[in-house]
C-alpha cells in the first residue's frame, strides 16, 4: 500500500480487460465493427470512461487485442500439432478440429469474419490482419516443412507456395462452416485427398 491507496491485484486488472473484450465482442458481433463506437463499447462492459480507457486508448486497441486472441489460440494449436510431426493430411484434420471448435457460439471465427470485412476498408484494421495472419500462415508453413523432411512431399517443394495453399484451406473452410453450414470435416478432407492425390 502506497499512501493509503490499495494496490490493485494483477488478478483484477486482468479481469477488468477481459470483462471489456468480452463486451467489445458482444457489440461487434450485434452491431458490426465499422457500427460500434467507443461508447457503445463503454456502455455494454458497464464501466466509466476512465475504466476503459485505462486499458485501450481506442477501438481499434480494442480490435488489435480480439485479433490476438483469435490468431493466438489458433497458432498455439497449428504450433501443437507441428510439435506431434504427424503427416500433412492428419495435421489437417486435428486444424479442422480446431476451426470447428471455434465456429460455433463464443467461438472466436464469427468474430474474425468481422475484422476480415472491416480489414477491407480499414487500413488500421487492415494492418492489424495482415500482421496476425501473417504470422498465423508462418506457423502453417511449419507443416509443410515437416511434409518435406519426412518425404510426404518432394524434396523441391517450394515450401511458401504449399505453405499458402495449405493456410487458405483454413479461412476457406471456416467460411464455408460460418456462412453454408457444411461441408463438415469429412467430406472436406475427402475433397483434399482427392486433390491432394495417393
Amino acid at each position: 500500500m502506497m499512501w493509503g491507496v490499495p494496490r490493485v491485484s494483477e488478478d483484477h486488472l486482468t479481469a477488468r480487460r477481459e470483462q471489456i473484450l468480452a463486451a467489445a465482442r458482444a457489440c461487434f458481433l450485434r452491431k458490426g465493427l465499422h457500427n460500434t463506437s467507443m461508447q457503445d463499447l463503454i456502455k455494454e462492459a458497464g464501466l466509466s470512461v476512465g475504466a476503459v480507457y485505462r486499458y485501450f486508448k481506442s477501438k481499434d486497441e480494442i480490435i488489435a487485442a480480439i485479433a490476438d486472441g483469435v490468431v493466438g489460440g489458433i497458432q498455439a494449436a497449428i504450433d501443437r500439432i507441428a510439435s506431434r510431426r504427424l503427416s500433412l493430411l492428419e495435421s489437417l484434420r486435428l486444424l479442422l478440429d480446431v476451426i470447428d471448435a471455434q465456429t460455433g457460439p463464443g467461438g472466436a471465427l464469427p468474430i474474425a469474419l468481422h475484422i476480415w470485412s472491416e480489414a477491407m476498408i480499414d487500413p488500421a484494421i487492415r494492418t492489424i490482419a495482415h500482421d496476425r495472419y501473417s504470422a498465423l500462415r508462418g506457423s502453417v508453413r511449419v507443416l509443410v516443412e515437416h511434409a518435406v523432411e519426412s518425404g510426404e512431399l518432394p524434396p523441391e517443394t517450394d515450401v511458401d507456395d504449399v505453405a499458402g495453399a495449405v493456410f487458405a484451406l483454413l479461412p476457406g473452410y471456416a467460411l464455408q462452416r460460418l456462412l453454408l453450414g457444411n461441408p463438415d470435416k469429412e467430406s472436406f478432407l475427402r475433397g483434399v485427398r482427392t486433390l491432394y492425390g495417393p
